[in-house]
Order: C-alpha cells, then structure tokens, then sequence
C-alpha cells in the first residue's frame, strides 16, 4: 500500500533518517516506537507528505487515503456534536445532494437529447458510489462509534461548544475512524479515553479494515492492538514481527548482541593500536604497520545507543497509621444543577491498592482532591484516621504550580519543616541537573512538570498517596520506574488512570465511579473489564 524506499533525512548534522525502506502493507497494526528526538513525528509527517526528504522516495497507491489523530490540540464550535460528526461522511452528503439537483434538473430536460442520456449516466456513476459508503447505515454507524467513544444519546444535540478539551479529541476521533482512511495514523489515542472507552477501541481497531500506525506510550494499548513494532534508532528503522512486549525481548537481546559485537570489536581495535605502537620504529615491520593502519581506517566502526537516562523514584518510609485510612459517610457533591454524589459510603484500609475507574466526567478527579482535602463538598462526612498523612498528585499540574518560582523554590517550599528532605537530590535523581533546577515553573514542558510533581510528593513522608493520572507525559520506561516506586511503597494507595497495564501492575481493587453511585470490586483493571462485559452479556 506504502513504499518507504531508501528514504534519507538529516536537519544539519543531525542525521534523522540514514537510507530507511518499508513497506506499510493494507492490514498492517504497527506500533511506532523509538526515544525522544528519534523522528517518530517526522515519519508520521513523511507519511502525510508534510515533509521534504533529502533523497529516497515514498510510493503511494492513488486509491490511499490517509486519516490523522493528534495528541491534543483540536477544537469544534458551532455545530451540534450529530452534525459535526456527520460531516465526516461529507463525500455522501455531496453525492446526495448532486443527485437531487440532477433530478431537478431532469423534470425539465427532453428526454430525447443527448444530454439527457449523459446525465442518466453520471448518476449512475454516483448511485453506484453512494451504495458503496452504504447511506443507510450511515445513522447506526454514527450512533454505533459515539457511544462506543463514551458520548451519550442526550449528547448527540448539545453544540460541541460545550464540551471540554478530552471530549473534543473524542469528536475528532469519531470522525476519523468515520472517514475509514485507508490508513490510519494515531498520537498517543488513549490519553483522553477511560478505560471502558479504551478496550472498546482496542476491539474496533483490531477489526479495522485499514492499516495502522500508532504511537502511544500505553503498553497494554499496543500489545492488544498491534503486531508489527517499528522502531527509529540511530537514523535506522528496524523492524519486529510482533507486539510491544515481544519487540522489548527481541530488541533487547538485539542490544545485547550488538553491545558483545561492539566490545569484540573494541578489543580488536585496541590489539591493532598496540601492535602498530609496539613495531611502529621497526624497520623491518614497516609494511606491517603500515597494512594495519590502514585497515584500521577501512573499519566500518560498530555504534551502539547511549542508554537514555531515566528518572529514579522512592518515596520516604510512610509514618505509623491505624488500620482505618479515610472514611466517607453519605458525601454530597454537585457543581450547580450537576449531581457528581448522592450520598458516597467509602471505606477505605490500610494497605489498599485501588483503582478508581468510570466513564470521563464520573467524578473519579473530584472524588480524588475530595479524599485529598483540596475540594469542598456540599454534605456527609469525611474522617480521617489517626496519623493519615495524604499525599496528593494532582492532574493538572499547570494549575498547581507557582508561575513566580523556579524549580527548586517550588520543591523547597514543600520541604520546610523536613529536615530530611533533599530538594536537589530528589530534583537530581528525576533530570533536572545543573541550571536545570532555576528555570521557572512557567516553561516547563508537561513531562518536566509531572516530574516536578512527583520531586514535590517525595519531600514529605505520606502513608496515603492519592494519584490522578500521574502517568501523563511519561514514556514507558519511566511508567516503569514510577510502578516499581509505588509497589515498594508501604502505605496506601488510590489511583486515577487511564493507563491500565500501569494500574494492573499495583491494585488490587477497583473503585466504579457512575452516575448510578459506586461500588468496590476486589479486581485489577483488567478482570474488571472482562467482568463488565460479562454482565453486559447477561442482560
């Protein structure tokens, strides 16, 4: 379907891609990986013909459409969410409406003229076009996507206007896989989704008629979704025959296997050196030495890949708490007319792992500053045990921190009282080296911030951490880390996530945040998704 033919790239002396080729094939579900700065968004834009090479060639049949989802960035206004959506059927619409005219024009035209009969032709033409996007399915399939993206029926008419920046990215995403491009191409999918919407698009992908290309930093994402792994490295685009999961075994043993064909090669190298410096005045092996160097500089030298640095994370030992951590008894909570609780019971222990899951707009973040302290409510009761000490990692980490102070000020200030606490070395051990700590909190980037955050949490020792999406901004490694973290973590913990191989690797329970009220499942994320669907099946 795609060709990439010896494809090469370079901004300066930077080169992003030396000499790649692949083949992206009509049923292809790959996986676009690779470290930061590696080119993955270029190749995306390669594909889209957003970019300008420097020599190779990319082969396109003329049939391919091409469909693109960003991370963020995308805004509707003025139309009502059905009719903002239906225009992705826009080539239906115009066939329609072209037939309605040429009827039209019909009624008034001599059925014996030439004219006539090229008319009756051409809307044959579009007749035959209109039943292959098959209109009458065009309301079911609207419906179908919407509701599998987590909108609701009484949404269909509210102005899209009204909805917040996750739920535009949703409208976005109707659309396009509305549209069925031949190829579709997605950035980081599952930030905006919950996890019920997210398996639902896992199942419509993996069923998608098109090929795909994603890049996402959602593991369990794109082990469901995916089966070929294209990773950018070094300005190379290697290739693995399966999901993320197998493409970290097989690459790591590729990285093993060069990192021993790089050392035999150093040890060659240094033999070499050493005989060229040992005979290099002897006469009689002038011609030795001379061979030798010159086959030194014939050797095409063996690069490996500098391990990135990643963030090292472990919370302080938690303070002696009893048994009972936070209580809830009959919590209300609205904004104006809209009922968040009626009514909350929660009891929550010492040393639970929970989930807190449900459809966006639930109130799993309310609930979450609720607990933390940092929302008011209306009505009930909130207890804490003796000697809970709450910490909170807040979602928005734009609104949470201070524009006015640098880094290290905004760390510091959470440390005071704490003689132990280390703002710079915490500071250190999650990147921000050197100058890094003086730059001001109004422009960092969200990956900076979420670390800035997690700096903040480490200054004082908690026994209860309440997270809310504290993966944002993270690449997979450093979700790794931070699990690892967590798990060695020896107080409670509640988590507000879309990331589900994240969450799976920590609670033990899920926490269902619905309009209908809550309930407690003794589960991880993924055993709550096969039981949702098995009760869908039962009713």
């Amino acid at each position: 379907m795609i060709i990439v033919r010896n494809i090469s790239l370079a901004y300066g002396k930077k080169t992003l891609f030396n000499n790649i080729s692949q083949v992206i094939g009509p049923r292809d579900r790959i996986a676009l990986v690779g470290s930061n700065g590696s080119g993955k968004s270029t190749f995306i834009r390669m594909l889209m013909d957003e970019v300008e090479i420097d020599a190779g060639e990319i082969d396109k049949q003329s049939h391919v459409t091409t469909g693109y989802l960003p991370q963020d960035g995308v805004e509707f206004a003025g139309k009502s969410l059905y009719n903002e959506v239906e225009a992705a059927f826009q080539n239906v619409l115009e066939l329609r409406k072209q037939l309605e005219e040429a009827e039209d024009r019909m009624a008034d035209m001599d059925t014996s003229t030439e004219e006539f009969y090229d008319l009756v032709d051409l809307m044959g033409g579009w007749e035959q076009k209109l039943e292959e996007h098959e209109p009458e399915k065009m309301k079911s399939k609207i419906g179908k996507i919407l509701m599998g993206l987590g909108f609701s029926q009484d949404d269909f008419d509210r102005k899209t206007d009204e909805f917040s920046g996750g739920w535009q990215m949703r409208i976005a995403f109707a659309k396009l896989l509305l549209q069925t491009p031949s190829l579709i191409i997605l950035d980081e999918p599952t930030n905006h989704l919950d996890v019920v919407s997210q398996h639902w698009v896992e199942q419509y992908l993996k069923h998608y008629q098109g090929a795909l290309v994603i890049i996402s930093h959602d593991r369990a994402f794109l082990d469901e979704v995916t089966d070929r792994t294209l990773e950018l490295k070094l300005g190379n685009l290697n290739s693995y025959k399966g999901n993320y999961s197998f493409y970290e075994r097989e690459s790591a043993e590729r990285k093993a296997r060069e990192r021993k064909a790089y050392d035999n090669q150093q040890k060659e190298i240094q033999r070499q050196k050493d005989f060229i410096n040992r005979f290099r005045s002897n006469v009689k092996k002038a011609s030795m030495v001379q061979s030798r160097i010159k086959a030194l500089a014939k050797i095409e030298r063996i690069e490996i890949e500098r391990d990135e640095k990643n963030i090292f994370l472990r919370f302080p030992p938690s303070p002696p708490a009893s048994n009972k951590v936070i209580s809830v008894t009959n919590l209300w909570k609205a904004y104006d007319t809209i009922k968040i609780f009626e009514g909350l019971d929660l009891n929550i222990n010492k040393g639970d792992r929970i989930a807190v899951v449900g459809v966006n707009g639930a109130g799993k973040s309310t609930l979450a500053r609720i607990l933390a302290g940092v929302e008011p409510y209306q009505d009930g009761e909130i207890e804490t045990g003796i000697n809970t000490v709450i910490g909170y990692f807040a979602q928005q980490q734009a609104e949470e921190l201070d524009p006015d102070k640098n880094v290290l000020q905004e760390v510091e200030s959470v440390a005071e009282g704490n003689s132990a606490a280390n703002p710079r070395g915490a500071l250190g051990a999650l990147l921000f080296s050197g100058d890094d700590v003086f730059k001001k909190t109004t422009v960092l980037s969200g990956g900076e911030r979420n670390r800035v955050a997690l700096a903040k949490l480490l200054m004082r020792p908690c026994n209860c951490l309440i997270l809310d999406e504290p993966t944002n901004h993270l690449d997979i490694q450093s979700k790794v880390v931070l699990q690892e973290a967590i798990n060695l973590f020896d107080g409670t913990v509640i988590i507000v996530s879309h990331d589900r191989s994240f969450m799976d690797g920590i609670v033990e329970k899920v926490l269902e945040v619905s309009p209908g009220g809550t309930r407690m499942l003794n589960c991880n994320v993924t055993e709550y998704i096969d039981r949702l669907q098995a009760e869908t099946q039962q009713e």
